[in-house]
């Protein structure tokens, strides 16, 4: 296997753990904010570094040069791949730009310490391959919300219930994999189905939505953003599933997961709160993301890699900018006009542009995926792709709609400025910048999610290759 240039992987993972102790142990809240930018910052820039060494070396995969872990481990657990390569940068812009963005009046009650530790677990979840690796990593990531739920003393049932079975799931149907033979062919659905329930859970597919709701409720805006921006069930289905599950399993993960975007998308249209707004918009996405990892064209699987780059980036632009909003006005109500445009005329332009490119806008760098994923669902199943269409036009009804509540309507007296800062201006500028850049130049990401997909659909050709006996593979080569 080739060997990046520097170790990019492992020295992003390590400076944001050793970040996090660091940060823990600071009282005073300004100066935590300010390391932990710091440590922020560096494992950026490490992730784009590992990104560029990757694309230069021109290798399907590559593993870091330190091989801390293979030494330890006795196995090669950090892999840079087309598939990984890019979701680096971007969930480690995403944390950056989130802790950025905190206001001084909401930096006692957003832990930077327990940011840092998730985004060094979701990096090394990032850089996994190894199905065990990625359930123990995966199970990490859940701690760091349930912390702060414990710490606001809020109720944590609800998401202990959905995250245990999610972890004994995940635990459980892998077991199975391995008692069926290994995870190098396709499986029967005995040993596929505990998987297939624990990534439902993890993305928050219908029925096993409610945890995700509660969570927004219950923690901070910020947590609860970078927890599901990244939009890891898709990661973990890419890993677990798809490679092993039969074609009706995946066609049934397909039609759930679409009945969940329009049903999520209905369900944005008549919330009363911005929050739960945001929520089931996010649902909607993310469901639409895994339709298209479901279906198993290279057009339809391309297509849903483009949408998971643009939707992760565009929603946390979104929740950022909903963020400031709540800031200054508290828990946003859409039940009648509020009037801000006045005040906060660039809040509202960053509301409309990274709301309308999470649903394809022409001209933003979701359009491109998710024509790509239209394209490829009606080529493979007609109904499909029109169930899409009517998701994604609710979705920008939705957006619109929330714009003309938030923005419009009447007129608002406040005697406190509520104008956008620097630090919020400067982040949701940076992602609404990269979201036009990607639209008018998309080749590059295309080209990636391309390569990514055919990478994909190989090894998954391979497992179903393995899964049938000798004289019948012999057969049909004959035949051929």
């Amino acid at each position: 296997m080739t060997d990046l240039h520097l170790p990019w992987l492992e020295a992003s993972i390590l400076i944001t753990l050793l970040g996090s102790l660091w940060v823990g142990r600071v009282r005073d809240p300004n100066v935590a904010r300010r390391s932990s930018l710091l440590f922020f910052g560096l494992a950026l820039l490490c992730s784009i570094g590992a990104w560029v060494d990757f694309t230069l070396l021109g290798s399907p995969e590559a593993d870091d040069c330190w091989h801390l872990l293979p030494y330890l481990t006795g196995r090669e657990l950090l892999i840079i791949d087309e598939l990984s390569a890019p979701l680096l940068p971007l969930v480690s812009l995403l944390f950056f730009l989130t802790a950025f963005a905190t206001l001084s009046t909401k930096i006692r009650r957003f832990s930077f310490a327990w940011s840092l530790a998730s985004l060094s677990i979701t990096l090394a979840t990032l850089c996994c391959k190894d199905p065990w690796g990625v359930i123990t990593l995966l199970s990490l990531g859940t701690l760091p919300p349930y912390v702060e739920l414990l710490a606001r003393r809020k109720s944590t049932r609800v998401y202990v219930l959905h995250m245990g079975l999610f972890i004994l799931l995940m635990c459980v149907g892998w077991k199975f994999v391995e008692l069926d033979g290994g995870g190098k062919r396709v499986h029967a659905l005995w040993a596929v189905l505990p998987l297939l329930l624990a990534i439902l859970i993890r993305s928050g597919i219908a029925p096993f939505h409610c945890w995700m709701t509660d969570l927004f409720e219950k923690a901070t805006f910020g947590t609860a953003l970078l927890f599901i921006t990244p939009i890891m069930g898709a990661y973990a289905a890419l890993r677990l599933v798809l490679p092993i599950a039969p074609d009706w399993v995946l066609r049934s993960i397909a039609l759930t997961s679409l009945f969940t975007a329009v049903y999520a998308a209905g369900m944005a249209l008549i919330q009363t709160e911005a929050r739960r707004f945001f929520c089931y918009t996010f649902l909607s996405h993310s469901a639409l993301v895994l339709v298209g990892l479901e279906i198993v064209t290279p057009m339809a699987l391309t297509g849903a890699l483009c949408v998971w780059l643009s939707a992760s980036l565009a929603l946390c632009g979104f929740g950022l900018t909903l963020r400031a909003i709540e800031a200054r006005r508290g828990q946003l109500s859409l039940t009648e006009y509020q009037g801000l445009y006045e005040h906060t005329p660039a809040l509202a332009v960053c509301f409309l542009l990274t709301g309308l490119a999470s649903v394809g806008f022409p001209g933003t760098w979701g359009f491109v995926g998710t024509e790509l994923l239209i394209d490829g669902a009606v080529e493979a199943y007609p109904y499909i792709g029109v169930t899409v269409v009517i998701a994604t036009a609710l979705n920008g009804i939705a957006m619109v709609q929330a714009y003309f509540r938030l923005f419009t309507g009447t007129r608002y007296a406040s005697s406190v400025p509520l104008k956008i800062g620097d630090r919020e201006r400067f982040a949701v500028l940076t992602l609404a910048a990269l979201i036009l850049i990607g639209g008018f130049i998309p080749q590059s990401s295309v080209h990636s999610r391309h390569h990514a997909a055919e990478e994909l659909l190989r090894i998954r050709q391979t497992a179903i290759d393995a899964a049938i006996p000798e004289p019948k593979v012999k057969r049909l080569a004959d035949a051929l």
